[in-house]
């Protein structure tokens, strides 16, 4: 057992021990509240870490805590955002990006491991989704009904929510090209991130920017797309990030570049990317790391990518 995964088990076991021996009921909720708000803000433990597969190891182990946590905490605001974005970053990060390197020698296994990350995905949309029923009773009925008037009563304090819930529903149209269903839900997910936008542009130092980078980029013009919108996402994205996330490069250079055929600037972004110091931001490190890495599968890949 690793030692995120040891020091997570021990102070886990030493509350739900109090809980558990706890005389009235009341008591043991207050204890079992307490664990599910330590637990739901160790994100920022894992972002600074410089060990990408010891992280990979440790957040299953968490992920599960959680989800055993909200089964008596089942309205736990702060339980469904952390398993939301828990469950969007562990696919993304680890589950996609494997599949997406090992494709080119066993695409058997590389397409288990999208199946896998579709699924992940969306269990991280519908917590996320729980996380916002939590605050506007009947939000998920309506989102699907009605997008646009549905994401009107959200707030400013939901834009953590919208944004991963968004980002997680993405990414599952993404890898299910095929499902004519899911794709329909696209609109939904959308609305979601242009109302965090409309609420709080700036958020996470340019998140909601990167998502626009990648939704605007990598659709045709015919559906919506704009690559000239996503140019504009790319270098608000920047400016908000201060030049010290490698994901506004990759994203640009892997939903864009590509697209028009602009090998010199894909390799440019590339590179900006990778020359990017991660111990300028720990709070940004395993993000960086994570990122760079698959600059470097993409570059790896340019002869296929550019004909």
């Amino acid at each position: 057992m690793n030692s995120i995964t040891l020091a997570w088990t021990t102070r886990i076991l030493g509350v739900l021990m109090v809980a558990t021996l706890a005389a009235g009921c009341s008591v043991r909720r207050m204890a079992m509240n307490q664990v599910a708000n330590a637990l739901a803000g160790t994100g920022t433990t894992f972002a600074g870490d410089d060990d990408p597969e010891l992280v990979r190891e440790a957040i299953p182990f968490g992920l599960k805590t959680m989800e055993a946590l909200l089964a008596d905490l089942p309205r736990h605001r702060g339980l469904l955002l952390a398993l939301a974005s828990g469950f969007t970053q562990y696919a993304y990060a680890f589950v996609l990006d494997e599949a997406e390197e090992i494709e080119p020698k066993d695409f058997e296994r590389a397409k288990a491991l999208r199946a896998r990350a579709l699924k992940l995905f969306l269990r991280a949309r519908d917590y996320g989704l729980r996380g916002l029923e939590v605050g506007h009773n009947g939000f998920g009925k309506r989102l699907r009904a009605d997008p646009k008037t549905a994401v009107k009563a959200a707030t400013r304090d939901d834009v953590p929510l919208l944004y991963w819930t968004a980002a997680a529903w993405s990414m599952a149209v993404s890898i299910a090209k095929n499902n004519q269903e899911l794709m329909a839900e696209l609109p939904a997910a959308a609305a979601l991130a242009e109302r965090a936008l409309a609420l709080d542009e700036a958020w996470d130092h340019g998140a909601l920017h990167e998502f626009f980078i990648s939704y605007d980029g990598s659709r045709a013009e015919a559906m919506g797309g704009s690559k000239k919108r996503a140019r504009e996402h790319f270098h608000r994205a920047i400016e908000l990030s201060g030049g010290l996330k490698a994901s506004p490069y990759v994203s640009l250079a892997e939903s864009v570049t590509v697209a028009e055929q602009k090998r010199d600037e894909f390799n440019t972004l590339l590179d900006q990317a990778l020359a990017i110091d991660p111990e300028k931001k720990p709070e940004w490190r395993l993000l960086n790391l994570v990122t760079q890495r698959k600059a470097r599968r993409l570059k790896a890949r340019a002869e296929d990518l550019f004909p």
